[in-house]
């Protein structure tokens, strides 16, 4: 999928170059996971040029992340202070992290009291 984001229509063997070359998988196991993709409505076929099909994304990369992170908070009854907690340890959170939240979350507070005052 980032390959297709990226680059926009792609062939198979476009999506498979886009992997460095040390850690290319197999032009098979793309074309099956193209058409994994595929079935389930995230790539649609575009064109046909010669033999090879185009594929495009029929999902933003915005709306993947968000249904990925809503399916994977549900795991956790929708509770996030463990995942958090987990990127704490791990360093994966960071300061600036945390304040571009606090930025994020001053923003939809202002966005609601503007609805509101309607």
């Amino acid at each position: 999928m980032e390959a297709v984001w990226d680059h926009g229509p792609s062939s198979i063997r476009e999506i498979q170059e886009s992997f460095p070359a040390k850690s290319r998988p197999a032009y098979t196991t793309v074309q099956t996971t193209v058409g994994r993709l595929e079935a389930k409505k995230a790539l649609g076929r575009v064109k046909k040029i010669g033999g090879a099909h185009i594929y495009n994304a029929l999902v933003s990369r915005a709306n993947a992340q968000g249904r990925l992170i809503d399916e994977f908070l549900a795991l956790f009854g929708g509770r996030t202070q463990p995942i958090m907690a987990r990127f704490v340890e791990t360093g994966n959170l960071t300061l600036e992290d945390v304040r571009r939240v606090e930025e994020h979350l001053r923003d939809l507070a202002a966005q609601n009291e503007k609805k509101g005052g309607r």
